[in-house]
């Protein structure tokens, strides 16, 4: 399996969608993106993460940019996820991490003494052509949003 790098065309993807489509990475040539990768729906760091996208949906619709949420949680949940927070871009269900392991996004969690194999909160910015251009891991939900729309607003 090959991994996006950054400065270079990332690896095509499909995946189920909210909205009863399938998210095609291809097909979304000709607008940026901003993929970004949270752990699970419905928890208060990823509640807020989502919310900060909603809330400057504008500026990112305004550069020609769409925003789309990744996690394992099934497309039914994220329906019900993103209908409570009134969230204006698609969930991508990754049940299997194709795309989580196209971004290299798995890694080993420690939580309350416990470890685990989990999603990495982390946010891509792929440019109109395809190429990766920017990436944030081990992301911070407070600060975060300022750093993406100001990578997005450079491009």
């Amino acid at each position: 399996m090959q991994h996006a790098a950054l400065d270079q065309v990332v690896p095509d993807f499909e995946l189920p969608s909210t909205g009863d489509t399938v998210f095609r990475l291809s097909e979304q040539q000709g607008k940026n993106i901003v993929i970004y990768f949270y752990p699970k729906d419905n928890t208060p760091g990823c509640t807020l993460e989502g919310q900060s996208f909603r809330d400057h949906i504008d500026a990112f619709t305004a550069k020609d940019t769409i925003i789309v949420g990744v996690s394992r949680d099934s497309v039914r949940v994220h329906e019900g996820f993103k209908a409570k927070q009134n969230f204006p871009f698609e969930l991508l269900s990754d049940k299997e991490e194709l795309a989580c392991k196209v971004f290299d996004v798995i890694q080993l969690k420690k939580n309350y003494g416990r470890e685990y194999m989990g999603i990495v909160r982390s946010t891509f910015l792929i440019d109109k052509t395809g190429v990766l251009r920017q990436e944030w891991r081990n992301v911070k939900v407070k600060t975060h949003l300022e750093e993406v729309l100001d990578a997005v607003n450079a491009l």
